[in-house]
């Protein structure tokens, strides 16, 4: 197969592996909102037909699939929603009272184990200031000024390893590039 023929590469070299069709998960995944066409390729750096070839390829595999989850359309949005019928199920089973946003926000904050506060606003939308709010407020998270900078490097508490069992070795960190000044946390 020659180079011709590939798909255009995205400039986020860590999903650059990933098909089209995956990445449009991830970025519906992350958000936690629905999405226009325009939105998800400016994000995903592909033309407008193509993340919508992406969609349906998406659509299609989660209708084949037993799942819980689903690519649903709302006029021009699409969104990546749990499956009618299982809110309740959903509910029940979580250990603590936070909205599912906030839930979303707080396993990104736990796959990147550290991660500044605009980062996390970047990639979730500016509802992550409620997010983080919420977070704040259950002692989920903790929050530490930049040394240098206007933003708050945002990283887990105590509480969420005890309440959700998970040990901070457990977690495979996925390291932003960090600036010269803060590649290093400071002593607490």
């Amino acid at each position: 197969m020659d180079d011709t023929t590939q798909e255009p590469q995205v400039a986020a070299p860590p999903s650059a592996d990933l098909s089209l069709p995956a990445r449009l998960e991830a970025i519906l995944y992350l958000k936690g909102r629905s999405m226009t066409l325009g939105e998800l390729a400016e994000i995903s750096g592909v033309a407008r037909d193509a993340v919508e070839m992406g969609l349906i390829t998406l659509m299609a595999d989660y209708a084949h699939r037993d799942t819980a989850l689903e690519i649903r359309q709302e006029g021009q949005r699409y969104s990546l929603q749990l499956r009618d019928g299982l809110g309740e199920l959903v509910q029940s089973l979580l250990p603590v009272d936070l909205s599912t946003a906030a839930l979303r926000t707080l396993a990104t904050i736990a796959l990147k184990k550290r991660i500044l506060q605009s980062d996390l606003v970047e990639l979730r939308g500016s509802g992550a200031y409620d997010h983080i709010k919420e977070l704040l407020a259950q002692n989920f998270i903790e929050r530490k000024r930049q040394s240098e900078g206007r933003s708050y490097w945002l990283s887990l508490s105590e509480k969420f390893h005890r309440t959700f069992a998970i040990k901070t070795d457990e977690l495979k960190p996925r390291r932003a590039e960090p600036t010269p000044a803060d590649s290093e946390p400071q002593a607490a």
